[in-house]
């Protein structure tokens, strides 16, 4: 059987005003990892069309997408295409989840929820001629057992950080925006891999970097103790994403050092706690975010901090409240985004009731656009803040000055090449992913990421 295998690339990267160097970070781990499931006599082809030529006069005998929601009208372009030719085509991902009744026109079947269970019960049923038009996953998640993910697929030097790897599912937090807790409807939302098969994962990955992709790599304390006990002594530096309690909570965040984070995603998302209750993000509720930053400070780990605007106690005032005090305590990089109600999510519920969403332009909610009526800022507005933090915050000045609010000298060289870095350099990202030699980046990405004695 042959089977081919497609992420579209996301609107905006198609854009000449947009950042490739963005686009060439991660391959596409979900659908390799569904590969797994594949027999090995089937001819399986994975393409990742924000990092190479994505050619449709093929005709295979299964195409599978994944479907995001800003690359959703591709997605289904290139469903209809290949369907008119007579291939069976499936669908999945965030997007199909929420909405599944708009993508099953554009599909033979679809999958809701993650694939894991649904996608091996899909092949089962497509070898015997009798496939579903949907697949649920409810009860009986589990990513214990799973083949190895199929990483001979992977075009690693088209991509930054090749060795990326997801070790748990999902978040055992539940914000209202947040588009991941509606992918996990219906079952279990949290879930983690066995600790010794995360660790042989890890072993097959060359080099020393990985990026853990995981949502909450703190999630599970036993899980997490586990695994930075098991990545002792394997000499790797990686990066993660966790939540402002998680850090403060305990001896974790140590033991992650130990084992070698050396930078960290953080969900500070806003100051207000008006905003954090009625988002209901209580994880962050009464926590110290200067503490946050100065504890991670001292174990040498950078901080990629995300923060979202427009909520609806935000006034005129939030874009630079919050870019100062980024820039104060030593945030390394900024993730700015503009709140987005993203279909299934409670937030979108209710802005919808309450007659506040403004469009429905899937190629909009990338968070860089305004979607909805803000409650106490214009749209002009919201949207102007946003672009001016982003300015403001990666401006030199202000890289220097969050730089030295480090009280190691060695952290603030690493702090000042990793922001500079990510946004400064920009003719020299395109010229290596031109020339496809990414990977020649590695060694200098590993030596920012050093440990800080």
């Amino acid at each position: 059987m042959k089977v081919k295998m497609i992420l579209p690339a996301l609107t905006e990267a198609k854009s000449p005003f947009w950042r490739p160097i963005k686009y060439s970070l991660f391959p596409p781990l979900g659908l390799a990892t569904l590969a797994a499931f594949l027999s090995p006599d089937d001819e399986v082809e994975l393409v990742d069309d924000h990092v190479e030529r994505l050619t449709t006069d093929d005709a295979p005998d299964l195409v599978v997408i994944q479907v995001y929601i800003t690359n959703a009208y591709r997605a289904y372009a290139l469903a209809d295409e290949y369907r008119a030719k007579g291939c069976y085509v499936a669908l999945g991902g965030l997007h199909v989840t929420a909405l599944p009744d708009e993508a099953a026109p554009h599909a033979d079947s679809v999958f809701i929820g993650p694939g894991e269970q649904t996608f091996p019960q899909f092949l089962d049923d497509f070898r015997a001629g009798c496939p579903r038009p949907r697949y649920r996953s409810a009860t009986g998640r589990t990513i214990h057992g799973l083949p190895p993910v199929r990483r001979d697929l992977i075009k690693r030097e088209r991509y930054l950080v090749p060795n990326s790897i997801v070790v748990t599912r999902g978040c055992p937090q539940h914000c209202d925006f947040c588009y991941k807790d509606a992918f996990f409807a219906g079952g279990r939302s949290f879930y983690t891999q066995r600790v010794d098969e995360a660790l042989a994962e890890i072993d097959r990955l060359p080099g020393r970097h990985l990026y853990f992709l995981d949502d909450h790599l703190l999630g599970d304390r036993r899980f997490a103790e586990g695994l930075f006990e098991g990545m002792r002594g394997m000499n790797r530096l990686f990066q993660g994403a966790a939540t402002v309690d998680s850090v403060l909570r305990g001896d974790l965040i140590e033991r992650a050092a130990e084992a070698g984070l050396r930078s960290l995603f953080v969900g500070f998302e806003t100051f207000s706690p008006e905003n954090l209750r009625a988002s209901n993000k209580k994880q962050n509720l009464a926590k110290d975010y200067a503490e946050v930053a100065r504890r991670l400070s001292n174990l040498g780990i950078m901080i990629n901090g995300s923060f979202v605007f427009g909520m609806d106690e935000d006034g005129p005032d939030v874009f630079s409240r919050t870019v100062d005090w980024a820039v104060r305590h030593g945030i390394t990089t900024s993730t700015f985004h503009i709140q987005t109600p993203y279909p299934g999510t409670r937030l979108y519920q209710q802005l919808a009731v309450a007659g506040r969403i403004t469009s429905r332009d899937w190629d909009h909610y990338d968070t860089r656009h305004v979607v909805y009526r803000p409650a106490r800022l214009s749209p002009e507005a919201l949207k102007a803040g946003y672009d001016r933090a982003y300015r403001d915050f990666y401006g030199w000045s202000n890289i220097v000055r969050a730089a030295a609010a480090h009280d190691n000298t060695k952290h603030r060289a690493k702090h000042l090449f990793y922001a500079a870095g990510w946004k400064k350099f920009e003719p020299l990202w395109d010229l290596c992913i031109k020339a496809r030699q990414l990977g020649a980046m590695t060694p200098l990405l590993e030596a920012v990421l050093s440990r800080v004695t």
